[in-house]
């Protein structure tokens, strides 16, 4: 960056695979503006064969990313991890397919950009309940869509996923 703002390359696959990241080919790209601070978005998957893995950074703003091991067999499924995305630190979160994908905003006008394995799929699509694993999302009075709101709780959900399977 300069006086004139920045450059980024956000994505080179020659440069990953350097280093020994060696991610599936990406299919779609989505993009999504949440207006208010607070607003929850998740717990979400596609189900197979429609699995997404999905690149993930925050173009504006910024936002508590999550990701759920949702395989079943895995030694760490149910287990969660969150990392902070913003505009400003500019990390990325690869989340594999057979994981569940959330995120918060912590800023008003937070943008998320994220590259996907699959195309969307709408009879694939599905979601567990935001507030059903402890996860410590930062806030008490999230704005949700019905979708999250009426999602089923993660010990009453059946996953997709299997461990053992390659998505």
């Amino acid at each position: 960056g300069d006086e004139r703002g920045f450059f980024s390359e956000s994505w080179n696959r020659r440069t990953l695979s350097e280093a020994g990241v060696n991610l599936p080919d990406f299919v779609q790209d989505n993009h999504s503006l949440s207006r208010r601070a607070g607003t929850v978005r998740g717990l979400h998957y596609q189900a197979p064969p429609f699995a997404q893995g999905k690149l993930v950074r925050c173009g504006r703003g910024a936002l508590l990313d999550v990701a759920v091991d949702a395989r079943l067999g895995s030694p760490t499924y149910g287990q969660w991890v969150s990392v902070e995305l913003s505009f400003e630190n500019g990390r990325q979160l690869w989340i594999p397919a057979g994981f569940l994908h959330g995120f918060v905003t912590t800023q008003p006008d937070t943008e998320i950009v994220y590259k996907c394995t699959a195309h969307y799929d709408r009879a694939s699509d599905g979601a567990v309940r935001w507030d059903s694993l402890g996860i410590d999302w930062g806030v008490s009075d999230p704005l949700l869509s019905d979708k999250d709101r009426d999602a089923p709780a993660f010990a009453d959900w059946r996953s997709p996923f299997d461990h053992m399977v390659a998505a």
